[in-house]
Formats: structure tokens, sequence, C-alpha cells
């Protein structure tokens, strides 16, 4: 078996951290992946912002200021430049990149993947569009995100639910330009309809604290649409999303153009819940348009879309069982299978 090292210098957290707290895409990703390698057999260490040295589900974490280990078998660099000369004895080095890849133009990113040539690993293929064909590498490969099995295997709604729509992402992601849909054009075909909003800065530690006071601002107006039947939520564990989105009739996101992957509707759909996006980012990958949801031109069809799923029974289940059948297929059992033919 290989000796496997991640580094990561964003966020504090932990393997411990997505059973009791909210937490982004990539740092969900980071636990999941090393977890699912562990299980393999492989000696697994993450050394990264933890607040002190653990051992838990068969990762080794360690806080990133004590050093890495002098050899690995395979070195993941998880997104920040400073980490890629971090372990020159690697067997092979790897770049995990998960926001658009416009950034590696900077000579500070340049510079280290040149003389490095780290295979670059981008989550989907939108992704690695956004990635210069000139950029230097050691080779480019596309790793989506592995589904956790909490979605994947968890027990799903038998009947149509409620109307109950969902948002589940970054509040600074078009949840504004939701908000006036859902006011001016969802509810006032579905007068009973509910938006549930799970959002907010504590899924995004210091990043989002940073941004919290804009966060905050479109919080204050989903707030304030609760005559119209907005439901402000907290951001919540994963293992709860999952029972929050048994309940789910639709997942509504517009979408962006810097979303690389979109871990909120890839975990909806697995659940069996339709979603309606528009043509922004990565988010036409996750939906099967007309089978598992609907990916619109603009905001009259995205309204509409939204509306049919609401009250429509019989849409709603073809849609449903579609996106149970076709969207539980990419796990982090595949995703880690992808990661392990990078070892040298």
């Amino acid at each position: 078996m290989a000796r496997i090292v991640l580094a990561d210098d964003g966020i504090h957290f932990d393997g411990q951290t997505l059973e009791s707290k909210p937490l982004g895409g990539v740092e969900t990703s980071v636990i999941l992946l090393m977890e699912e390698l562990a299980r393999r057999g492989h000696e697994v260490r993450v050394c990264n912002k933890c607040p002190a040295p653990l051992h838990h589900n068969g990762v080794f974490w360690s806080p990133i200021e004590n050093g890495l280990p002098a050899e690995t078998d395979l070195y993941i660099a998880n997104r920040g430049d400073a980490l890629l000369p971090l372990m020159p004895k690697a067997g092979r080095s790897v770049f995990w990149i998960h926001n658009p890849a416009r950034y590696l133009l900077k000579w500070r990113y340049l510079s280290k993947l040149w003389r490095i040539r780290p295979v670059i690993v981008f989550v989907g293929e939108y992704h690695a569009t956004t990635c210069s064909a000139w950029v230097p590498e050691g080779g480019r490969e596309v790793i989506p995100y592995g589904i956790a099995d909490m979605f994947l295997t968890a027990e799903t709604a038998q009947a149509p639910p409620a109307p109950r729509a969902v948002f589940t992402s970054n509040p600074l992601r078009s949840l504004d330009w939701l908000l006036d849909l859902w006011a001016e054009q969802i509810r006032p075909q579905v007068p009973a309809a509910e938006l549930h909003v799970f959002s907010g800065a504590a899924t995004y530690g210091a990043v989002g604290d940073e941004k919290s006071k804009a966060m905050e601002a479109v919080l204050d107006r989903a707030r304030s649409l609760a005559p119209e039947g907005v439901v402000p939520r907290q951001p919540v564990p994963k293992a709860e999303l999952a029972r929050e989105l048994r309940g789910a009739r639709v997942m509504l996101y517009r979408g962006d153009l810097n979303e690389t992957f979109c871990l909120s509707v890839g975990e909806a759909q697995a659940m069996g819940v339709p979603a309606v996006v528009q043509n922004f980012g990565s988010v036409t990958e996750r939906v099967i348009d007309g089978e598992t949801g609907f990916i619109v031109k603009d905001d009259g069809a995205f309204a509409g879309a939204a509306a049919r799923l609401l009250k429509d029974d019989d849409l709603w289940l073809t849609q449903h069982r579609s996106a149970l059948a076709k969207q539980r297929r990419w796990g982090w059992p595949e995703a880690a299978d992808a990661f392990e033919s990078l070892i040298p």
C-alpha cells in the first residue's frame, strides 16, 4: 500500500468537523477522499490548520506548522501555491484545484508549476476548460467530487412532498436573484409553497467571516420575505441536511460561473430531489435536463419549471425516480479509484 500526504493551508478543520458542523465543499471533499483512501489500506496523512494532532477514521491529521513527512508516494497539494514545493521527494505531486483556473496565470503559480510539474486535478469538465493550454504541468486529470454515502444510500421520499423548495448554497451565489424571482414569479403560481434557505457564513470559516456583511445583507432580504413563504434556516451538518432534503420538493439554484462542481445540487440529486438551474458554470454537469430537473435559458423558464415541479405530482415522481436511478453512480470510492491511478 502507498503513503499519501495531503497538505492544506485554508480554513481550520479536521476529520471530526464534518460530523458536528456545516462545512464547505472543498473541506468536505478532503475529509471524504482521505478517509476512503485510508479504508483501502493506504497510510494517509493530512497536514493542515487542524487544532491538534488527531487519528480519526484511519486518517492521521497534524498541524501543518509541525511540518510534513520527508517522503511520500503521492503528495496532494490542495489549492495553495505555497504548498507545492513542500515535498520535493514525493514519488508524484498532484495539485488539486477547486476554483476556476485563471488564477494559475499569476507568476507565483506559474513559476512553481514550471519547476515542479505536478499533475493538475480538476473537479469537472467545465472546470478544466478554465485552464489555459500553455499552463505548465505534469499532466491534467478530471476527477469529479464524490457524493457522500449519507446521500447516496439515505432513505428518500416515497411520495411527493409538500411544495417546499430549498436553496443550500452560498448566499452570494445568486440568492438575491432567486429571492426576487420567488416573490415575483414563482410563489404567485404556487401560493402554498415555501422556500427554505440553508445558507450563511458558518460554512466557510474565516473566508465566510470576511464576507459576512455581504452575506447578511442577502439573508436580511430573505428574512423580509417571510410573508412570501421564505424560511431562512441555518447551515446544518451533512447528516441533518440529508434528512432535510428528504422533505424537499425541488432544489432551486441559478448556477455561477465560479462554480466548478456544485456539491449542493449533486447532493440534492442523489436524494432524488429534482433541480432547476440555468446554464452557468458546472451546474449543467449535475442535472440531466428534462429527466432529473431542468436546465433553462432565462428567468421566465426558471420560474415556470420551478412552479411545475412544485405542483405536478406526476412530473415530480418521474424526475425523482430518474434522479435516484442515474445520480447515485459516482461516490468517493469511484473518485478514490481515480486518485489511486496517480500513485506511481
